[in-house]
């Protein structure tokens, strides 16, 4: 791959340009011999020599030949990615066996590529554009996913972080000369994660990247439904088992043992409960102010499969709010408000009055739209909201596809609204088609 360095090309209709500057990658090419000279760099145990008499359009080709293949390995690791979340979180396995870490690293990993994959594309078509120059490409090179570097690491890395975050744990009760009495075990957790470590939750997420498992542990800040995973999974590899579940608009962690009313029980200024879930907890506007160990007893406890889907929802909130960030307020379910007007008896149906949105940070809500729907196949709003996104994103037989699904298990008033946006989703698939041929004019629904 030839894009990372300058190269000379002089010949005898060319003037002479600059000799580039000394490097240790670079072997001084000689313009006074005929026989051919090598230039050399070096790439971990890969050696990409070209003639120095090779032209721009040569060594060009060699590029693109280069970017093919990256991009065809991009695609099979997105593919890749995505079929073995699917295979994490699969139905035919027990939720026990589900590892949170695992799914979440496969989902940071599928959008990665893709991302890398858009840019890679970007390069090619400047590289496409301007043929007689050599275009620089920042791509890395890996050959599937569990290869693939999310800030610096693989997955099982990643992982590995993890498992010396418990070790830590692990030192610090040892130091203690203490027992594993739950109580104990997670005031030592809050020590590692909170003060030694320093993660914290991020009070108001605008930011996708803090809601992707590698990102909160390498830069130690998140969401809050990325912190309990880490503290579940810190907590599973000690063996204390902590459950959850959803209050008002918060995920509320705690372990599954003991007696729960130690967790409420005020010392320093703060209650072990508060401490584990954040000042949700102390917030009298929240509903996870009035719980109490009794009430705790009482509450839905959300499975491995249930936790993933809270970090998809969140995912697909906040690649939306970016992709739309040009048309604030809009909302997925905006369109389906004007299609359902039986006081209209004509409808027109406008390509053209789509918002324009981002179109990478929609792709990456409906792929995480796509990841959940794996999970809740039968979630009728949730597919409501898919079909939504692929309107948006102009896949208007895509959307008709859900959208017709979706009114099968919809309530009877939504489904008759659905019913009418299909139908204008049908006539915006034929106005397309219609234009593809050449055609101009618009089409209309007596």
């Amino acid at each position: 791959m030839l894009c990372n360095s300058l190269i000379t090309v002089a010949t005898a209709t060319t003037m002479p340009l600059p000799a580039p500057a000394p490097s240790s990658h670079v072997l001084p090419i000689r313009y006074d011999h005929d026989q051919h000279r090598r230039w050399r760099r070096r790439n971990g145990n890969t050696i990409v020599s070209v003639s120095a008499s090779a032209s721009p359009l040569s060594i060009n080709q060699m590029t693109m030949d280069s970017s093919s293949r990256r991009l065809k390995t991009y695609q099979e690791v997105v593919s890749s990615a995505r079929e073995k979340f699917t295979q994490e979180i699969s139905f035919q396995s027990k939720d026990k066996d589900i590892s949170l870490a695992k799914a979440l690293l496969y989902i940071a990993s599928e959008d990665e590529a893709f991302i890398t994959l858009n840019q890679e594309i970007n390069a090619c078509s400047l590289q496409y554009e301007r043929r007689d120059v050599s275009v620089a490409s920042n791509a890395q090179e890996w050959d599937c996913v569990e290869q693939m570097p999310l800030a610096g690491k693989t997955i099982s890395q990643w992982v590995s972080e993890l498992d010396d975050i418990t070790k830590e744990v692990e030192a610090e009760l040892v130091s203690r000369d203490i027992g594993c009495y739950f109580v104990e075990l997670l005031d030592a957790v809050n020590l590692v994660l909170f003060e030694l470590r320093g993660f914290k939750r991020s009070p108001v997420v605008v930011d996708s990247k803090y809601s992707y498992l590698h990102t909160v542990l390498s830069t130690r800040c998140g969401s809050a439904i990325l912190l309990s995973i880490i503290y579940i999974e810190v907590c599973r590899r000690l063996g204390l088992t902590i459950v959850g579940s959803r209050v008002g608009e918060d995920f509320l962690i705690w372990p599954q043992m003991g007696n729960l009313e130690e967790l409420f029980k005020v010392t320093s200024g703060h209650s072990l409960f508060a401490i584990v879930n954040g000042r949700c907890v102390e917030d009298p506007r929240s509903k996870a102010s009035d719980l109490t160990g009794n009430s705790l007893l009482g509450l839905e406890i959300a499975t491995k499969r249930d936790i993933i889907g809270i970090a998809l929802a969140n995912l697909i909130r906040l690649h939306w709010k970016r992709a739309s960030r040009s048309n604030p307020g809009l909302m997925l379910t905006s369109p389906l408000r004007h299609a359902h007007n039986t006081d209209e008896k004509l409808i027109k149906v406008h390509n053209s009055s789509i918002p324009l949105l981002r179109p990478q940070d929609l792709r990456l809500a409906i792929m995480a739209s796509e990841r959940l729907l794996i999970l809740q196949p039968h979630n009728w709003a949730l597919r409501r909201d898919h079909g939504m996104m692929l309107y948006y994103n102009r896949k208007y037989g895509q959307a008709v596809q859900e959208l017709s699904i979706c009114m099968a298990f919809a309530p009877e008033e939504e489904a008759k609204v659905l019913e009418a946006f299909v139908e204008k989703l049908h006539l915006l698939r034929l106005e397309s088609s219609w234009k593809s041929l050449g055609h101009t004019g618009q089409l209309t629904a007596l």
